[in-house]
């Protein structure tokens, strides 16, 4: 068991100090315009209401108030005050999330299922790399543009980056089979429930109606993510080194080379291999519960929030169980568990940090006064330049605010007039409100799920940001062509 125990001690599933620093400086940085924000603009606010359990804005009503005194030390303590500050459920339950799935790899690692999993996968899909490739950026884009699962998907990036280095790839590819296609689904939302269906039905619009744009550019970002994607792996392919996370990738080459290695070794031994292949039917079936309450529940806007908390809890579950199929104790599973979700913990820091932003920004009094500034662009702009400055509106929002709906009850009643004043359809200032909350998920790292994802790879957010930019030029050239397009041909119905 000590073999095993050195497993999970070099487990890749941890932080890197440079990438920690690089991340933690950019967010600071942020943190810091937010605050001064709050010293430049003055503090307004919109009056709201509460309807069916939803509080609205009320469009008209923007009144500036008293500045409140926010003073600059409290720009630095954010990053623990919103541990205290209502709504800090959701924040507290991603705080568990990332220590229960840090300390259950670490366990399966350790265990040896892991190896077993990505040996297993590699010796299916090994001739059919590329088919791999298209079905599962599909799949994941399919499932959080149509359903709209977005953060119960977050923890399958743990299995597709070591696969992809096992098909001879690196973490970038792993990245771009599955975070990616995440973010541009959710991004060329079809029948989301959690943008298009809530924008739509503030704008009293019929629910999905419009499907028909939306679908022909759901295909067309799916041709250009699975093309970007395939471009860079066969280039990896054919010149490992030319990878540029090739140094933070080696090891994890090195160690799943170990493990397979190791895992020959084991499997001569009958009642061991028996025992890891029941603790990985364990951890499976666990998942598979996982996801399928997940699947069931985003259809329904009031359980939907379960997602975290119903991955943490099973892969806990699976985690543990899985190690003591595989014969590990429970004191190697305790500290194990401990080992892996530390090596996450710095993760926690970022996020903390990246929530501060908005809370910065909120105990300021200033984002409904960023809100008000936009509306008013908006009304004074021709229909073309309103569309664009709907995109733009909600680009920025989306630096504050990562919900998607939270995003739609605050602007979604403001815009809905605005539109029908300055001559745009509303099912394209819906359009415009999709585009801008969706596609700077991958930009800003402000964006929770972002630093989740890049906490369970050796990817730093500076390096993801140069890897992606030239992909994140093109969706800006692309969304652009069919928001002016909706314009043109007044997609609607209205």
């Amino acid at each position: 068991m000590e073999e095993q125990g050195a497993v999970s001690e070099k487990s890749a599933l941890k932080i890197g100090k440079k990438a920690f620093l690089l991340s933690a400086a950019i967010i600071l940085a942020l943190m810091l315009v937010s605050g001064v924000l709050t010293l430049v603009l003055s503090p307004g606010e919109y009056e709201r209401v509460v309807q069916d359990g939803k509080t609205l804005v009320v469009p008209g009503t923007y009144h500036e108030v008293p500045r409140p005194n926010y003073p600059v030390w409290r720009w630095f303590t954010a990053p623990v005050e919103i541990l205290f500050a209502p709504g800090n459920i959701t924040l507290i339950t991603i705080i568990v999330f990332i220590l229960c799935v840090g300390g259950s790899i670490a366990i399966l690692e350790g265990a040896g299922i892991m190896e077993a999993l990505i040996h297993m996968l590699v010796q299916r899909f090994a001739r059919n790399k590329y088919i791999l490739v298209a079905l599962v950026i599909f799949f994941f884009m399919a499932i959080s543009s149509f359903i709209g699962v977005y953060e119960g998907m977050v923890p399958m990036i743990i299995f597709m980056v070591p696969l992809a280095i096992s098909l001879g790839w690196d973490s970038l590819t792993g990245l771009g089979i599955s975070l990616l296609p995440l973010a541009f689904g959710f991004a060329s939302a079809v029948t989301n429930p959690f943008t298009i269906a809530v924008a739509q039905r503030i704008a009293d619009l019929p629910l999905f109606s419009g499907a028909w744009l939306r679908l022909i550019f759901f295909f067309t970002v799916y041709g250009i993510v699975t093309a970007f994607v395939i471009l860079h792996a066969r280039k990896v392919e054919h010149n490992p080194q030319s990878s540029p996370t090739f140094e933070e990738d080696r090891a994890i080459r090195e160690s799943l080379a170990l493990s397979q290695d190791a895992m020959l070794a084991r499997n001569r031994d009958p009642q061991m291999a028996r025992k890891k292949a029941r603790g990985l039917v364990w951890f499976a079936l666990c998942i598979g519960i996982a996801m399928t309450i997940v699947l069931v529940t985003a259809r329904m806007p009031k359980l939907s929030d379960l997602a975290f908390p119903v991955m943490a809890l099973l892969f806990l579950i699976g985690g543990i169980g899985g190690g003591l199929f595989a014969g590990l104790s429970f004191k190697q599973i305790a500290r194990t568990f401990r080992k892996g979700a530390m090596n996450l913990a710095p993760g926690i820091v970022l996020i903390l940090m990246a929530y501060s932003v908005k809370h910065i920004i909120v105990s300021g009094k200033i984002m409904d006064t960023i809100l008000y500034w936009a509306a008013t662009m908006i009304s004074a702009s021709p229909p073309m330049a309103a569309a664009f400055l709907v995109y733009l509106t909600t680009l920025v929002m989306n630096f504050f605010i990562g919900s998607a709906s939270a995003k739609a009850f605050l602007m979604m009643p403001i815009l809905t007039p605005l539109a029908d004043l300055v001559g745009i359809t509303r099912q394209t200032a819906v359009l415009a409100f999709d585009f801008g909350d969706g596609f700077s998920n991958m930009v800003f790292p402000t964006n929770a799920l972002l630093l989740i994802a890049l906490s369970f790879t050796v990817v730093s957010y500076p390096r993801w940001m140069k890897w992606t930019w030239k992909l994140q030029l093109i969706m800006l050239a692309v969304t652009s062509a069919f928001l002016a397009f909706a314009v043109a041909v007044r997609f609607g119905p209205f």
